[in-house]
C-alpha cells in the first residue's frame, strides 16, 4: 500500500473512534487525539493507546497488558492477523468491558 493510501485509512479509523467514544461523553472516560495516536484515559488511571505506524503501515493498540498489531485488509476493515480480531469491535470490547456498559463503533 502506498503511504498517501495507509494515511487517509488509518486517519479515517482514528477519528471514527475519536468521534463516537468522545459522543459518549462519558464521565469516567477522556478521548484524547493528537496527530496519529488516540488515548483513552480512564477514570481509574489506566489507559488504553491506539496509534498509526507508518513504518508498518498498521493500526496499534494497547489495552492493559494485551496489545494488536491491525493490518488494512481488501474490504477496508482493520484486522489482527495473529488474533483474527478486527480493530472497531476489539475497541469497542475492551472499551465496554472496561466502562462495565456496551459500546458500539
Amino acid at each position: 500500500m502506498d503511504r498517501k493510501t495507509f494515511i487517509s485509512a488509518s486517519s479515517a479509523a482514528l477519528r471514527h473512534i475519536d468521534e463516537v467514544l468522545g459522543d459518549l461523553e462519558h464521565e469516567r472516560l477522556d478521548v484524547i487525539l493528537a496527530g496519529d495516536v488516540l488515548t483513552l484515559a480512564f477514570e481509574s488511571g489506566d489507559k488504553f493507546v491506539i496509534n498509526a505506524h507508518s513504518a508498518a503501515e498498521q493500526v496499534w493498540m494497547a489495552a492493559g497488558t494485551t496489545a494488536w498489531h491491525f493490518d488494512l485488509v481488501d474490504d477496508g476493515r482493520w484486522i489482527a492477523a495473529k488474533t483474527g480480531d478486527e480493530l472497531m469491535a476489539t475497541v469497542a470490547k475492551v472499551v465496554g468491558d472496561k466502562l462495565g456498559e456496551p459500546v458500539e463503533l
